[in-house]
């Protein structure tokens, strides 16, 4: 039994505006969290920025501004983003640290001393017109392996190959439209052809998802390729010790991003988490939330360069697939790419996290946001079911009763079995089974607001000698209400927060659905979600 979990996501870029790919990512980790802390569970959850790179340096010049600058300014964007879609990460945090460079460097030193890495001489592709060498994802051209038109130098979109620039057909620079010529330079890297009985032991024990293992044995048994972790100036990242000319790839800094995070967390909170997460033999889980672009990285790259610099490996990798908006994937072009502020400058957060938690499962799927679907599941399901249980009920009370509740339940064989179902609903959610998770909450407001109707309180309420049931029908329907608010909390936490509103109490623990609030004062029902149309989505 772990004593506390690590959860992570990935790093995203700092070179333009996150998306709703993104926030699919953090959404996911946040509703995990928010569960796992509901049970009691040490969470710390952090992420930051991948602020380095080619990219980087490209854009701030067009800026005419520094690559700090520009990194720094996307940054605060990156964050304001996250947080008003109600992620509550514990630190957001990037690359461009002290923390990161100390810890980067460290590694770099251990894996020197202990045979690690070597140097051999590349051969690059070099921009002439540029005067630059290219990253891998300033070449475009033909993919080696399937014949696809038009991939990145590193791996084609199309079949997922992974390849080296040279090996692309018919390549062009993305700077010049030029073909590039090739040259050659010394580069770092790191001997991951001789890690293979080390990785394979990772792989035995980690918790994967079938298919990212089945991906990852894979990849081991055609043969690992050692890894050039270095890259030749110019270039915006941090220098290789012993080198002027040679930086760190941005991929060898950027997973290191999260031990940065860690270690400015101790540094804000006086406490020793970067040790207890990342030594070997920690007692902490460590998961890591990515997309299935980003396996090869973290499932190869990743656990062994920790292991072969003295810490700990991951526990666990979640991996979830692509968005794409209205079947199409994400174009601005076609109208279909949405930013996260498009979206908060449109609607509450809170119909997006309910609807990618209907979507989301334990799989590799891509999730299409179909916006009509969205639209029409929002308000069938969280104002037509949940929220009508509360709003029909605490009108009675208010109106009948002077806002007290009653002091015995009506239904107790019905209130009983929603407490029933709430071992199963965490299990769900463990398992990042979102989608059971909201069938079954839907199925239960179904049963209360059928409950209401079989009882018909409003008929009843023109008798007097009837009320007395009335008031027990209602705060019957109302604990169901509660009930349903702790479950969902995860996934829409501050619908949840106006949920328990009228009943004056926070859920904080799991457990509190089973609270009682018999005899007491029902505050006033608030506004809290508006049916939607499709007018309003942002697209």
């Amino acid at each position: 039994m772990s004593v506390g979990i690590c959860v992570t996501t990935a790093l995203p870029y700092a070179n333009g505006e996150l998306h709703l790919g993104h926030i699919l990512e953090q959404i996911q980790a946040d509703i995990w969290c928010r569960f796992q802390k509901l049970r009691g569970k040490r969470v710390l959850f952090v992420g930051g920025d991948d602020a380095h790179g080619t990219a980087i340096m490209l854009s701030a010049e067009k800026k005419k501004i520094s690559p700090d600058a520009w990194i720094a300014d996307v940054w605060q964007r990156h964050q304001a983003d996250i947080a008003d879609f109600h992620v509550d990460m514990d630190i957001f945090y990037t690359t461009r640290s002290e923390e990161n460079r100390h810890l980067v460097e460290g590694i770099y030193q251990v894996l020197h001393g202990n045979q690690s890495l070597m140097t051999k001489d590349v051969e690059q592709s070099f921009d002439e017109e540029a005067q630059m060498f290219l990253p891998d994802r300033f070449i475009r051209g033909t993919c080696p392996k399937c014949g696809e038109l038009d991939q990145y130098g590193d791996n084609c979109e199309v079949c997922g190959a992974h390849y080296l620039p040279t090996e692309l057909k018919n390549p062009y620079s993305v700077l010049s439209n030029t073909s590039p010529v090739t040259k050659s330079s010394e580069h770092v890297f790191f001997r991951l052809s001789q890690k293979s009985k080390m990785l394979k032991h990772w792989l035995d024990n980690a918790d994967l998802q079938s298919s990212v293992k089945n991906k990852l044995v894979e990849w081991l048994d055609a043969g690992l390729q050692d890894w050039d972790i270095s890259r030749d100036a110019p270039y915006f990242g941090f220098q290789i010790p012993g080198y002027s000319d040679k930086y760190f790839y941005v991929w060898m800094d950027a997973p290191v991003g999260y031990m940065a995070a860690v270690s400015r967390y101790d540094v804000l909170n006086q406490t020793n988490y970067l040790r207890d997460i990342f030594d070997v033999g920690s007692d902490w889980d460590l998961v890591h939330f990515i997309g299935k672009d980003l396996v090869n990285f973290h499932g190869v790259f990743w656990p062994t360069v920790l292991t072969s610099a003295g810490y700990r490996a991951p526990s666990s990798l979640h991996v979830h697939g692509f968005i794409t908006i209205n079947g199409e994937k994400m174009s601005k072009s076609k109208g279909t790419f949405v930013t996260a502020r498009d979206y908060l400058n449109a609607l509450s957060p809170e119909y997006l996290r309910y609807y990618f938690a209907c979507k989301l499962s334990d799989s590799v799927v891509d999730i299409d946001l179909n916006w009509e679907d969205f639209v029409a599941r929002c308000n069938a399901d969280l104002v037509g079911k949940i929220i009508n249980i509360g709003s029909r009920c605490a009108s009675f009370v208010h109106k009948y009763f002077s806002s007290q509740l009653a002091g015995r339940l009506d239904g107790l064989d019905l209130y009983h079995k929603f407490l029933e179902k709430g071992d199963a609903i965490a299990e769900m959610y463990a398992q990042k089974k979102y989608n059971c998770v909201v069938r079954e909450v839907i199925h239960l407001a179904d049963l209360a607001n059928q409950y209401v109707d079989s009882k018909k309180p409003w008929q009843m309420a023109k008798s007097p000698e009837l009320l007395p049931e009335v008031s027990e029908v209602c705060t019957t329907a109302l604990h169901l209400f509660w009930v349903i608010s702790v479950y969902v909390a995860p996934i829409v936490p501050e619908m949840s927060k106006k949920m328990q509103q009228i009943f004056s109490h926070k859920a904080t623990h799991w457990d509190d659905a089973k609270r009682l609030f018999l005899k007491q004062p029902l505050g006033a029902f608030p506004r809290i979600l508006e049916r939607l149309s499709v007018d309003m989505c942002p697209a």
